[in-house]
């Protein structure tokens, strides 16, 4: 979680008030300081987009366009496209109840440099927190049905090869590899996100990451 001194600007966007008004809530006891804007359509959302960037945008899928327009899922897909290529550093929950249309958007989420969480709609509270705190870090976490199997690519081969076979840090893999080492760390989010490895009170995460990825024999 974030230092409780950082002064956290956040944007919300469903149309459900509702629901809308339980997330900002949940959001202003977690993080008191922090500043909360909301908008009810995709439209709204690039509009406020266009006074600056928030350190997260939480989003529905099924939000209407523009003001007076049916609540669709393509809307929300749409919305997230754009963000995905315009803003790829910018961090990301998405908070639906469909969230297996996000399949439609796998290229650019996998390719994509900032937090990307997911949380399901119809799962407690605390869950869509959990997965604001691991954005907010710049973690990936995807559902299982949007992967098939361990997909690890050879430059995330590498990184997990010179980390726990060479014992290099991030700042010589990048280095070694030629790459920045914000890179290097945007290789670690993707294969622990491949190997379904995340943060858990009291373990170190890169230890469980080297667990798994030797019992998936992508290392010896």
């Amino acid at each position: 979680m974030p230092p409780p001194t950082a002064a956290l600007k956040l944007l919300v966007v469903d149309d459900h008030e509702a629901v809308l008004g339980g997330t900002v809530m949940a959001l202003e006891k977690t993080y008191p300081d922090a500043t909360i804007r909301t908008a009810g359509t995709a439209q709204a959302a690039l509009e406020d987009l266009g006074y600056g960037l928030p350190d997260l945008v939480m989003t529905d899928l099924s939000i209407p366009k523009a003001p007076g327009a049916p609540s669709e899922i393509d809307t929300g897909i749409q919305l997230l496209r754009s963000l995905l290529a315009d803003y790829p550093e910018l961090n990301i929950v998405v908070q639906s109840a469909h969230v297996r249309s996000l399949v439609r958007l796998k290229p650019a989420i996998d390719a994509h440099q900032g937090g990307f969480t997911i949380a399901d709609k119809n799962l407690p509270m605390q869950e869509m927190l959990t997965k604001v705190d691991w954005a907010l870090k710049g973690l990936i976490y995807t559902p299982r049905d949007m992967r098939t199997g361990i997909e690890v690519k050879p430059e995330w081969l590498e990184v997990l090869r010179l980390a726990f076979q060479e014992g290099l840090q991030d700042k010589a893999i990048a280095e070694e590899i030629n790459v920045a080492e914000r890179t290097v760390r945007h290789y670690w989010t993707k294969v622990q996100d491949a190997l379904e490895v995340y943060p858990e009170a009291g373990k170190n995460i890169r230890i469980q990451t080297e667990i798994r990825a030797r019992e998936e024999g992508l290392i010896d």
